[in-house]
């Protein structure tokens, strides 16, 4: 039977460029269809350590850093918190108490495999975006951009016939697999009727670009000004984010519950400005500075799939999965998803059955990585000054670390994890525990949703 192509891949975005660039060097024949002209804007602007054995992978890493991104040697948090928070015996390395308003960890302390450096980098996700999907190019896949799909065909039990608009035009492909990292168009999900909205996750952003904005005034200390800051508020489940693009241009995100911008009823720069204004300090800085780009807002902020792979159809990234971001790990999962997939899809090319079956591996290390980083995230928003000690506690630091770093796909569930789940349901389950005024209001079961 002819094919066009082994595998089409849907979006050219970090997971579908990393897919891509895998499968080519692996021989396959493989088309991306990518419905925008690069380079486009994109949120989602942090990497974190894990990215970084991708890059080598794929052999990216040395256009990465000929790129001249501003290298992300840590993480910092800040809080809008003045009262005095009972410590509870956690304690930083120095062995005296913890302080909740502040925490800060270096990449460096802690190794992991596959990285060869102590940073990862700030991105601008239009000009990171671009260099990966031409790298995919490079390696063999055949790149068609402002190419929109518009329905996958399943009917044939051999192959996939992709439909997509091309120049005014309707256009088909049959390929024998097709990978959708349509990121959060979700095309498979909405098609197939398989995506779940978040019970609970229903979180809003508003953003934009800041340029001069200093830095170090904001950060706790020298060598910090490079970090990526999260800013606590002083309202319920809301920070904000703080990534340097440049020398000079600043990333500002706030993210909040939608509700209460829907309850403020404002628009975007109102709302922005009025929720920074609860924190004096932030405001001050910013206000010093020049914003560069508009406001730009992003909803449906989590959500999930029931199903990620099937028979000749795998999802990945955005279009399997979408987490909170309080931890930057949308690149990272969508890099690491295609990692993952890409072993199982390259297998089941070598065996010829692309069914369902064959991408057990993929589902399992997806569902358990994801599933912990949605506690993770969970337990932060239920109670975040439990995450800023066990960021500064010796105890727990490096494993915690270990988390922000991105490892999460393995069979072991880290033991931080476990501990902060306990602590947490012993503070749920007594009114009269000391740190139970600080619960926030997002209660999230670990089980859901879906995945």
């Amino acid at each position: 039977m002819d094919m066009d192509f082994d595998v089409v891949i849907v979006g050219g975005g970090p997971a579908g460029s990393t897919a891509a660039s895998y499968l080519a060097q692996a021989g396959l024949s493989v088309a991306v269809f990518e419905s925008e002209t690069f380079p486009r804007p994109h949120v989602g602007e942090s990497l974190v350590p894990a990215t970084t054995p991708v890059l080598h992978e794929i052999g990216a890493m040395e256009k990465i850093e000929e790129a001249g991104f501003p290298r992300k040697y840590g993480a910092a948090w800040t809080s809008a918190e003045s009262r005095n928070v009972p410590h509870n015996g956690f304690v930083n390395p120095g062995g005296s108490n913890v302080d909740f308003r502040t925490a800060e960890v270096l990449f460096s302390e802690r190794d992991q495999d596959g990285v060869d450096r102590d940073y990862t980098f700030h991105v601008d996700r239009a000009k990171f975006d671009s260099i990966l999907l031409k790298h995919a190019e490079t390696q063999g896949a055949k790149v068609f951009t402002g190419v929109r799909v518009l329905k996958l065909d399943f009917d044939d039990p051999e192959a996939v016939r992709v439909v997509g608009r091309m120049g005014g035009r309707e256009v088909d492909f049959r390929s024998r697999l097709v990978v959708d990292a349509s990121g959060r168009q979700t095309l498979l999900g909405r098609q197939l009727k398989l995506k779940d909205s978040d019970p609970v996750f229903n979180q809003y952003a508003t953003h934009t670009w800041f340029e001069n904005l200093d830095r170090q005034e904001l950060a706790g200390r020298d060598g910090q000004a490079d970090f990526i800051f999260i800013h606590f508020l002083p309202l319920e489940d809301s920070w904000v984010w703080q990534i340097p693009i440049s020398e000079t241009v600043t990333s500002i995100g706030v993210v909040t519950q939608k509700s209460r911008f829907a309850e403020a009823k404002a628009d975007r720069e109102k709302f922005f400005w009025d929720t920074i204004a609860t924190r004096p300090d932030l405001l001050e800085a910013l206000k010093q500075s020049k914003r560069v780009k508009p406001f730009k807002s992003e909803g449906d902020y989590s959500y999930a799939m029931q199903q990620i792979c099937g028979d000749r159809f795998v999802m990945i990234g955005d279009a399997a999965r979408f987490v909170d971001p309080i931890f930057s790990s949308g690149v990272s999962i969508a890099m690491n998803g295609a990692r993952i997939a890409c072993q199982d899809i390259i297998e089941a090319h070598r065996e010829g059955d692309f069914g369902k079956d064959s991408f057990a591996t993929y589902e399992r290390l997806m569902r358990g990585g994801v599933r912990r980083w949605y506690e993770f995230i969970s337990i932060y928003y239920r109670l975040n000054i439990l995450f800023t000690a066990f960021v500064q506690d010796p105890r727990y630091r490096l494993d915690v670390l270990k988390m922000l770093q991105g490892s999460f796909y393995e069979d072991e569930e880290p033991k931080a994890l476990a501990a902060m789940r306990e602590i947490v349901e012993v503070v749920e389950n007594d009114p009269t525990h000391l740190w139970h005024p600080y619960l926030g209001t997002l209660r999230a079961p670990s089980a859901a949703p879906k995945f």
